[in-house]
C-alpha cells in the first residue's frame, strides 16, 4: 500500500503560489540489476555514503529548488536508517515506487500535487544513480529551460564511434553526427511531463526511457543542454570504483 511521508511537510513554504517554482524528483525504486551489488545501488556505500546520499546533497545545494521528492518502493525500509537526515522542509518521501522508472515518476509527480505544488511548475526529474551531480550543473539547466516553451534535459554530443551489433559482431558504423547521450536532471512543467506519461502509459508497445522520450512522443522537441562527462550514471560494477575516486578527488 503506498503511503506519502509527512504530507504537511513543506506546505507553509509552499503557502503563497508563485510563478515557476522548480521541485526535483528522485526515482529510488529500483533495484540496479546490472550493478552486481547485494542490495539496491542507490544504498551501496561510495566514499563513506550511500550513493543517494551523494545525489541528495548536491540536490540540496541547488537552493532555487523549492523541495526534492524521493520516490521509493512500498516496501523499502533502507532510506531512512542510510539518509535520517533528508527529511525536512526540503526534503520529502513517498512510498509510491512502481514497477518501473515511468510509473515511479508518474506517482511521484501525483505525490508533488499532494505536496502543493501546481501543473504550471517545473520538476527536476533525477537519476539516484548520477551521484556526481553538481549544483552549477542544475543551474546551468534551469537557465536555459526556464523560458522555454517545452523544457529540456543535460545531454552530451557523443565521441564515441558508434556501431550497431549483431551476434556479437559489428554489423555497421553508426554515424554520430547530431547524437547526444541523455543525462538527468530532465526538467518539464508537471502538468506537461504528467500529461506525457500518461499518453506512454497507454501505448503498450512504447517503452519511456526516459522523460525526455514521454515528452517527444507527444510531438514536443525538448532543448539539450551541455552537461558533464562526469555526470554518468553508475550502472556497472566498475562504475562504483570510477566515482569513488571522482568523489574522495572533490572532497580533497
Amino acid at each position: 500500500m503506498s503511503s506519502l511521508a509527512a504530507p504537511d511537510a513543506g506546505l507553509s513554504a509552499l503557502s503563497t503560489p508563485a510563478t515557476q517554482r522548480l521541485f526535483a524528483l528522485v526515482p529510488c525504486a529500483g533495484v540496479g540489476a546490472r550493478s552486481g551489488a547485494d542490495q539496491p545501488k542507490q544504498y551501496v556505500a561510495v566514499a563513506g555514503r550511500p550513493l543517494v546520499a551523494h545525489t541528495l546533497n548536491a540536490l540540496a545545494e541547488a537552493h532555487r529548488l523549492t523541495a526534492t521528492l524521493v520516490v521509493l518502493s512500498p516496501a523499502d525500509e533502507m532510506f531512512r536508517a542510510l539518509v535520517p537526515d533528508f527529511e525536512g522542509p526540503r526534503g520529502w518521501l513517498a512510498h509510491c515506487g512502481g514497477e518501473t522508472r515511468a510509473q515511479s515518476v508518474a506517482s511521484g509527480l501525483e505525490a508533488l500535487l499532494r505536496h502543493g505544488a501546481l501543473e504550471d511548475d517545473w520538476v527536476l526529474v533525477h537519476d539516484a544513480a548520477r551521484c556526481l551531480l553538481q549544483p552549477a550543473w542544475v543551474d546551468r539547466l534551469i537557465e536555459a529551460c526556464l523560458g522555454d516553451d517545452v523544457g529540456g534535459l543535460l545531454a552530451l554530443p557523443l565521441a564515441d564511434t558508434l556501431k550497431a551489433e549483431q551476434a556479437g559482431r559489428v554489423q555497421s558504423t553508426v554515424s554520430r553526427s547530431g547524437k547526444w547521450a541523455a543525462q538527468t536532471p530532465q526538467m518539464f512543467r508537471l502538468g506537461l511531463l504528467r500529461q506525457a506519461l500518461a499518453a506512454a502509459s497507454r501505448q503498450q508497445e512504447f517503452v519511456v526511457t526516459d522523460e525526455s522520450s514521454a515528452v517527444e512522443a507527444l510531438g514536443l522537441q525538448p532543448l539539450l543542454v551541455p552537461g558533464s562527462v562526469e555526470n554518468f550514471k553508475v550502472t556497472f560494477p566498475e562504475d562504483f570504483a570510477l566515482a569513488e575516486r571522482l568523489l574522495s578527488a572533490q572532497a580533497r
